[in-house]
């Protein structure tokens, strides 16, 4: 009995470590800075961006509960959160309290602000240098399509340009392919959402990478839409299009 107990006793652990670490093995990929540093980018899943440069770690709109579930007790800790806007499949204060530590630098616009009452607030246009060689800069994100202004109004929700080493992302946010895209310069990765009928279609997705012409795509925020169509739109682009896991 004894030996049958201690034998389920280590089953059960082995599998809550299978699950553990499963938990945390996103799909990553490395890209290297001009400066020479390396930034490792994970892809949890929907919105959900993890980075990490020169031993500093990243998020981007962490949530738990949208499916798959993600309790990030095994996820390194932040140096840097950011949130685009408030809804709660982009902004989640326990996801981010339970990513913080002492130190933990917030960066969100007004509406997130209010609700966290916590970290920087930015708002379209803003700058700011967040490290020696690291730099943000928070970007409109809107709808444009009469029947959908009201999911994203302009001037409320932000896109982010993240600077690290002189590595150039562009993290667009919830938005369509609006004007002030052709402002966005210089990209190496940008992440463009494309589901109905909150963010870009397949069509709109393809013209805003052609505005911006950052060399590699990531689709995200993507639910149910069909981003094959993305990789063979861009074909021939020379934009260099991944397709990861955010459903």
């Amino acid at each position: 009995m004894k030996h049958y107990c201690s034998s389920l006793f280590a089953f059960v652990a082995l599998v809550f470590l299978w699950s553990a670490r499963q938990a945390v093995a996103q799909k990553s990929d490395t890209f290297t800075a001009p400066n020479g540093k390396q930034v490792v980018i994970t892809h949890i899943k929907h919105a959900s961006v993890q980075m990490e440069y020169d031993g500093k770690v990243f998020y981007v709109d962490p949530v738990i509960k949208l499916k798959p579930e993600t309790d990030f007790y095994n996820f390194p800790k932040a140096d840097f959160l950011l949130v685009t806007h408030e809804h709660s499949d982009h902004f989640d204060p326990v996801a981010l309290t339970r990513l913080s530590k002492s130190g933990t630098a917030f960066f969100m616009n007004s509406r997130c602000y209010r609700d966290m009452q916590k970290g920087v607030v930015m708002a379209n246009g803003d700058s700011l240098q967040i490290g020696a060689d690291i730099k943000l800069w928070a970007v409109p994100a809107y709808n444009t399509t009469p029947d959908r202004m009201q999911y994203h109004p302009k001037n409320r929700d932000n896109g982010y340009i993240l600077e690290l080493g002189g590595l150039r992302i562009y993290l667009a946010g919830d938005t369509e392919d609006i004007p002030e895209m052709a402002a966005v310069k210089n990209i190496d990765i940008a992440f463009l959402p494309c589901n109905q009928p909150y963010t870009m279609t397949v069509a709109q997705l393809v013209r805003a990478a052609k505005v911006i012409g950052p060399k590699v795509l990531f689709p995200y925020h993507f639910g149910e839409t069909s981003v094959n169509q993305i990789v063979m739109q861009l074909a021939g682009s020379g934009i260099d299009v991944r397709i990861r896991s955010y459903k």
